[in-house]
């Protein structure tokens, strides 16, 4: 599993949000883009993770980002995930971890004692330019715009 990191450039990427939009990495060109990872729609901790994402979104608007939240789940696990919660940004329903496996962040996981694949929890801050400039590892579900933001 080789994982994207700080300095790398993003290659392009498509994938299908909740509602079967096509979107690309390049339709982000001179922005700056937040990509977050997240195990499972609806679980607690990626619900908390979004809601704090969701609750600073115009913060992180003021400070030029724009927001894609990536999981394995299907079209529909997103939408609906995506509209009890209010979400203003696209959740890709990435079931082919086409863009998981681009940013390397399916692998082997443990937990409780069990090792199985999966998807670690991870965030990557993209520059204009597609290129990471910063790689979060430890998401602090609660706090995690906070993170983005120091």
């Amino acid at each position: 599993m080789k994982t994207l990191k700080v300095g790398d450039k993003v290659p392009e990427f498509s994938g299908k949000d909740q509602d079967g939009n096509i979107i690309n990495l390049s339709d982000y060109k001179g922005k700056k883009l937040i990509v977050f990872f997240y195990p499972k729609a609806s679980t607690p901790g990626c619900t908390v993770e979004a809601c704090n994402l969701r609750d600073n979104y115009g913060l992180l608007q003021e400070k030029g980002y724009s927001l894609l939240g990536v999981s394995a789940d299907s079209q529909k696990r997103q939408s609906n995930f995506k509209n009890k919660y209010n979400f203003p940004f696209p959740l890709l329903a990435d079931e082919d971890h086409t863009v998981l496996n681009i940013f390397g962040v399916w692998g082997p996981k443990k937990f409780m004692g069990r090792e199985f694949d999966g998807i670690h929890r991870k965030t990557f801050l993209i520059d204009e330019e597609a290129k990471i400039f910063k790689v979060i590892d430890k998401v602090k579900t609660k706090n995690h715009t906070d993170q983005i933001l120091e």
